[in-house]
């Protein structure tokens, strides 16, 4: 989800709910402690040289259990970066804390906004040695071929 995209969501709602993929809610509790840009400056193991830029949602489950997030309030947070640090229309990665601090990528069911699983892959396969898939063959009908082994032929 780009940033444009949960603004217009935002601007329509007046609440903000998270769950996970799972369906196991965010407590409703959260606070939304950063809000930024994370840069990333790699080389993959192809040799090339990338550079990656998303913004960045932090969602933190604290103790006062009387705490509500608006959409307007987490609208004007946006808002604010935008105006102070530059945010770009970016994908957003939110970060929760699950064993350790997840990331995922954001969307939204028509109530809730889903912290989905992110997963990593080989940026050059065709450079670092990983076989590509393999396509897939149908076996054909080879029965009506004059030439074909047939059951009961002989031919094997």
């Amino acid at each position: 989800m780009k940033l444009s995209e949960i603004k217009e969501i935002l601007a329509k709602r007046e609440s903000v709910n998270f769950k996970l993929e799972n369906g196991q809610a965010v407590p409703e509790h959260f606070h939304v402690t950063e809000v930024g840009i994370i840069t990333k400056d790699f080389i993959d193991c192809g040799g090339t040289v990338r550079h990656e830029k998303v913004a960045n949602f932090q969602l933190w489950d604290a103790n006062d259990f009387e705490h509500r997030l608006k959409a307007g309030k987490l609208l004007n947070i946006i808002s604010l970066s935008e105006q102070v640090i530059g945010m770009e229309d970016l994908d957003i990665e939110v970060e929760y804390q699950s064993e350790t601090i997840g990331k995922y990528d954001l969307a939204f069911d028509g109530d809730n906004f889903v912290l989905t699983s992110k997963t990593t892959a080989c940026l050059a396969m065709d450079k670092c040695g990983i076989p590509a898939k393999k396509e897939k063959l149908e076996m054909v009908n080879l029965a009506g071929d004059a030439n074909a082994c047939t059951p009961g032929g002989g031919c094997c």
